[in-house]
């Protein structure tokens, strides 16, 4: 793999996580606009609101993620694309916003009337952003974002065929997502009746999504050819049928109320349409652009490469965290701390390394390890160099402190003992 093809597979894997994650919330606030009326359907709005309670904001961090790697290694694609396709971009931001209000401003309703509006514009908002986002790839898999500011058509770049298909599958495909982690956490909960409910929606999605993607390769032929032969030969084709396998598998899997397994493989088939999507693509990015004519220079990609390298060994195991914790319901219980059936938590290697002081430390300490190697050993710029030296100075320092933590009754004096 060359350098210029590092930063696009860390975006493609940012973009396969934030369709993963923040899609079910997406979801989420499908099925609260279809629950209906009545207490089995506020239950339903309830249930949905609680469990993703504790994740969506931190689901975000992917499509920022994503978008900062793109402008600063592709500049020219970006550009090309943010302004050809600025109006589905545009809505897609106005819905993340308008549900990230609904969602803050849910909590200070005082009236049934209120939280239906709240509710509303919840759950608009959160269909209307995954299909624009859907709209957005479309138009950038059909071919129709030219290279250059604003050179393609505003409209039909984005309302075409293909973008309508890959809109509306973004729906389903989120609606699916969500029916089967909440199916999933109702069965954590003992919930019996909110596990049957979403049960019945997972089996029925999940055959809405496939057939809906099944329909979607026939609109490629006719509208995308050559991303069609792709999609039905080689890697491409590998891609397709472990999706369909991972998505068979997930309806085996939740017929049988295996719901813990099915997250996995639901995530897996959704993913798996973000892969063969790349591999179908490759390596062209924009029509006459390659991956390796946008990218930009190698101290940058360098930069960004190293940077998300030391992110990751930093943040990761907290968002590892965060996910444990929430799956097993033991969120807001410290090791050690009884829960609220007596039950004490017992810590574990990630607990340790993600809550403890000194798990912090040794993070920060291989994060800026991996900063100093990469800017001395494999950047060349004197600027790169310049960071590197005191990068590895903190990393040294970090690592000193991770292994030999002081003990403050030990540092401390006579007079304050």
């Amino acid at each position: 793999m060359h350098l210029y093809e590092l930063p696009l597979l860390f975006s493609l894997v940012a973009l396969a996580l934030y369709v993963v994650l923040a899609g079910a919330d997406f979801g989420a606030g499908f099925w609260q606009l279809v629950a209906g009326r009545g207490p089995r359907a506020a239950r339903i709005r309830e249930h949905a609101h609680e469990s993703m309670a504790p994740v969506w904001e931190a689901n975000h961090v992917w499509l920022i993620f994503l978008l900062v790697v793109m402008w600063t290694c592709y500049p020219e694609a970006f550009a090309s694309i943010a302004s050809t396709l600025s109006i589905p971009l545009f809505i897609a931001a106005l819905g993340i916003v308008f549900r990230g209000a609904a969602y803050a401003l849910r909590a200070g309703t005082s009236r049934a009337r209120e939280l239906r509006v709240i509710d509303s514009v919840f759950a608009i908002a959160s269909i209307l952003t995954p299909f624009a986002l859907g709209t957005v790839v479309g138009g950038i898999a059909s071919g129709r974002v030219p290279v250059g500011n604003a050179a393609g058509d505003p409209w039909s770049s984005w309302l075409n065929p293909t973008s309508l298909t890959i809109g509306l599958l973004a729906v389903a495909l989120s609606a699916y997502l969500a029916a089967v982690y909440l199916s999933a956490d109702a069965a954590r909960h003992d919930d019996a009746e909110m596990e049957q409910a979403f049960r019945v929606r997972a089996l029925v999605t999940g055959l809405v999504a496939g057939g809906m993607a099944a329909g979607g390769l026939v609109v490629l032929r006719d509208d995308t050819r050559a991303l069609f032969d792709d999609l039905v030969s080689g890697a491409g084709l590998a891609a397709v049928i472990v999706s369909a396998l991972a998505g068979l598998g997930t309806l085996l899997l939740v017929r049988a109320r295996r719901y813990e397994w099915s997250r996995y493989s639901a995530a897996v088939a959704v993913a798996a349409i973000v892969g063969g999507w790349a591999i179908a693509q490759s390596p062209t990015l924009l029509p006459g652009l390659t991956v390796e004519q946008a990218a930009a220079s190698d101290d940058t990609l360098i930069a960004v490469v190293v940077a998300t390298l030391a992110g990751a060994v930093v943040l990761l195991p907290s968002l590892g965290l965060l996910f444990t914790l929430t799956l097993r319901g033991s969120l807001g219980h410290a090791p050690g701390v009884p829960d609220a059936d007596g039950v004490v938590a017992a810590p574990t290697p990630i607990t340790a390394l993600s809550a403890s002081r000194t798990g912090l430390l040794a993070r920060l300490a291989i994060g800026f390890a991996v900063i100093g190697f990469g800017f001395l050993t494999v950047a060349d710029a004197g600027w790169a160099h310049a960071i590197g030296v005191p990068a590895l100075l903190l990393s040294a320092m970090f690592g000193f402190r991770a292994a030999v933590p002081l003990d403050d009754r030990e540092v401390a004096g006579p007079a304050d003992q």
